[in-house]
């Protein structure tokens, strides 16, 4: 690759590490071009940009980017899932996951969500949740409380919200166990989750592209 390419490929990588709060990183080694095309086209589909870079240029990159949060996942030929604005988090994730049971050659190495850096565990654990948008109406449907507290739930940062949710869902499935699942009381509920109204924040992706840059030998 030439060098005016590289700083091309680094230049573009480096914004979209700058403008990307959810992204989730694997290890692609052992996959066929093929397996990697349709995997790309999947994670399109779930709203997350696929792309796979030499690992000399993904350092330079986060380097660039002040994302220095990610140099430890850029182990061995890397390929990184960037979210689009509307993209799902747990569709991506177990995309993902179903991917690397399948195939044993993709393993997940952790990635950021909504800014902050997670695990592998952490993703397959997304992974097994609902989209975002049926946990919010489940959730809205079991909690009884102040529309203020739900309201709040729903512009809360993605990885509150999740947590909340999958608490929540965790109790009802113990409640299951004993019996029929009562609603808590209001005072109860609120207590049990009442999260401080933020303002979500999610950037917006570069459009969906089938290129591949920088793939590495």
């Amino acid at each position: 690759m030439l060098r005016s390419e590289k700083e091309r490929v680094v230049r573009e990588l480096a914004d979209r590490l700058r403008s990307t709060e959810t992204l989730m990183v694997a290890d692609y080694r052992g996959l066929t071009m093929t397996e990697i095309d349709e995997l790309r086209t999947r994670l399109l589909e779930a709203g997350a940009r696929f792309t796979v870079v030499k690992n000399t240029l993904t350092r330079l990159a986060a380097e660039e980017a002040g994302a220095k949060d990610i140099l430890d996942l850029v182990e061995g030929p890397t390929a990184i899932a960037f979210l689009e604005a509307d993209g799902d988090p747990a569709a991506v994730a177990k995309v993902l996951n179903d991917t690397a049971r399948a195939r044993d050659v993709l393993v997940i190495r952790g990635g950021i969500l909504d800014g902050s850096v997670v695990g592998d565990e952490d993703i397959k654990r997304l992974a097994t949740l609902p989209p975002v948008d049926v946990l919010r109406a489940q959730f809205a449907g079991a909690v009884v409380g102040p529309l203020t507290m739900v309201v709040g739930l729903f512009t809360a940062p993605l990885r509150d919200l999740v947590g909340i949710i999958d608490a929540r869902i965790e109790q009802l499935r113990e409640q299951g166990d004993g019996g029929e699942a009562q609603a808590p009381e209001p005072a109860a509920a609120e207590a049990e989750a009442e999260p401080e109204v933020t303002e979500s924040r999610s950037a917006e992706g570069d459009q969906p592209s089938g290129e591949q840059e920088g793939q590495e030998e």
